[in-house]
């Protein structure tokens, strides 16, 4: 049987789906000086949505009732997006159906909502914190969302108006290097992340969505953000595609 964890107090976090996640807020320290990071889970959203095979809904309703047994505070179950860009999260509000019971004092379900349509579905599906992504890459945004970073930021902001009292949480994309365009801009990247905290995201995600990142490239990163966002807003995302998540986790 599936032990409680103290997840609050462990390093970092690893996942077992495809491509690995790290995600955690940047390392605190409480009252009593003990250094502690909150895990947010994503692997049934970010690591499933990525499977070669379709995950059936109910493997996914099972992995996420198993996460939440073994005491993780935070599981972002799915995304509310269209089918025709990612089938494998077309089951969407079944999943949401299977789960939602599970909300509670101890374990938010949080979904990725591109847009209002998405917003919609989730708040109707139980979900009871959202998260808003933008790229610092121009090229990526076209690609991976058919438009340009002013008009992701854009979408984001409706969301983030409409949301209305659900916690709502931001993801910049390529933080730490881009597919098409290489190095991002660390300018780029503060801008980005400054108008989704404008927006009233509680907490903002900066991925290294390819993976590319060094540790001194995360520590340079950060440190820039601490200084213009403040340390409580911060967290990272990390692909463990090169065998460096724990490292850069480690860095910080």
């Amino acid at each position: 049987m599936l032990q409680p964890l103290n997840w609050r107090l462990i390093p970092f976090f690893y996942s077992r789906s495809k491509g690995r996640c790290f995600h955690s807020s940047v390392p605190e320290f409480d009252t009593k000086k003990r250094r502690f990071v909150k895990v947010v889970e994503v692997g049934p959203r970010d690591g499933l949505q990525n499977e070669s095979m379709l995950v059936p809904y109910f493997d996914k309703i099972t992995f996420i009732k198993m996460l939440a047994a073994a005491g993780c505070p935070m599981i972002e179950a799915t995304s509310f997006v269209s089918p025709k860009w990612i089938p494998a999260l077309a089951d969407a509000a079944v999943v949401m159906e299977g789960v939602r019971h599970l909300n509670a004092s101890s374990l938010s379900l949080s979904c990725l909502t591109p847009n209002l349509v998405g917003l919609q579905r989730a708040l109707e599906a139980g979900a009871t914190e959202v998260a808003i992504i933008s790229s610092a890459s121009e090229t990526f945004s076209l690609k991976n969302t058919n438009c340009s970073i002013d008009k992701s930021l854009t979408r984001c902001r409706e969301v983030a108006a409409a949301a209305d009292k659900i916690p709502v949480r931001g993801y910049v994309s390529c933080v730490w290097g881009c597919p098409y365009e290489g190095s991002v801009s660390l300018d780029k990247v503060t801008s980005v992340a400054e108008k989704l905290l404008e927006m009233g995201c509680y907490q903002i995600s900066l991925g290294d969505t390819i993976g590319v990142g060094t540790p001194h490239e995360v520590v340079t990163v950060i440190r820039t953000l601490q200084r213009a966002l403040g340390n409580d807003k911060l967290a990272v995302h990390f692909h463990d595609t090169y065998g460096q998540g724990v490292r850069r986790m480690s860095s910080m």
